[in-house]
Order: structure tokens, then C-alpha cells, then sequence
């Protein structure tokens, strides 16, 4: 494994929350070398970005979510990149995929409220060129997102069953 990959691994799993300094105890580097190899990395454009992830069905704040199927017809010459283009330009757009079968594109976004992301969805993804057709599943829960566990204390209360 490159030096990097160790580092890499380790911010993946753990995000903003760790230090350099506790990156290079992990590693056996110093924290000048982790320093350095990280702003490489960001530079590179391998480190894209930091993020928290938060629960917000604890929190007081009304989030909806919603996983958005896009059948597309790709732009000549430029293949279904520069559709992409404009659909992650929307701050609404949390994620958006190139997907092999069934539909091309899937599209992650938040809104405040069911009734706007149906908006969203009529005003400024269907009515696209290139859109053939929308399907909208709204995420009622999250159990695991990203890798995390939304609720771990949860227990599982179904019977076991043996032969």
C-alpha cells in the first residue's frame, strides 16, 4: 500500500473529526509528512472534501430526501456528461450517478419538504431535452448512510428460527 492509501483510508473512515497528529501516530509519520501528503492529495484533487454527517431526524429541522431515477437521451458527441452538468449545478443535488441499467442517472437531492422536491422534479428536471422520464422514491428512514449507523442502539426483536 502508498503511503498515501494508509492516510487516505483513515480520513475516509473518520472525516474532520481526527487530527494530523493522531493520523501520523496511526501511521508512524510525523505530522509534517501526514501534513504535507494530505495538501498533495488535496491538490491532486484526490481529497475532494470534507464532510459531517448528520442525523437530522434528531434534530428539529425538517429534511426530505429523495433518490430520483432519470432516463436520459446523451447529447451527441458529448454523451450523457454535459446533462450532468447541469443537473449537479442545482444546490438542491446532494449526488448524482451514472447508473447501467434500468435508468442512466441517478440523482440524490434534499429539499424542505415533499411538495418541493415534486417541484423540483417538475420545474427543473423533467422538462430538460434530454429527460425522458423521472421516477421519485422518497427516503422515509435512514438506517446506514456513507458507512455510518443512524441508530445503533435499535434492537432486533425478530425470533430466530431453526430446523
Amino acid at each position: 500500500m502508498s503511503e498515501s492509501t494508509d492516510i487516505l483510508k483513515i480520513l475516509e473512515q473518520n472525516g474532520p473529526m481526527i487530527s494530523k497528529e493522531q493520523i501520523a501516530q496511526m501511521t508512524g509519520k510525523t505530522e509534517e509528512e501526514v501534513a504535507s501528503i494530505i495538501a498533495g492529495l488535496e491538490k491532486d484533487n484526490i481529497i475532494v472534501g470534507y464532510k459531517t454527517m448528520i442525523n437530522w431526524d434528531v434534530t428539529d429541522t425538517e429534511i426530505v430526501s429523495a433518490l430520483i431515477e432519470l432516463k436520459i437521451t446523451p447529447q451527441r458527441g458529448e454523451g450523457y456528461d454535459k446533462v450532468a452538468e447541469r443537473i449537479y449545478k442545482y444546490p438542491q443535488v446532494k449526488s448524482l450517478f451514472l447508473m447501467s441499467g434500468s435508468y442512466d442517472l441517478c440523482v440524490i437531492i434534499d429539499g424542505s419538504s415533499m411538495k418541493e422536491v415534486a417541484l423540483f422534479v417538475a420545474q427543473k428536471l423533467a422538462p430538460m431535452d434530454s429527460v425522458i422520464s423521472t421516477a421519485t422514491h422518497f427516503v422515509l428512514k435512514k438506517y446506514k448512510d456513507d458507512g455510518l449507523i443512524f441508530y445503533s442502539d435499535e434492537k432486533d426483536t425478530r425470533q430466530v428460527i431453526t430446523l
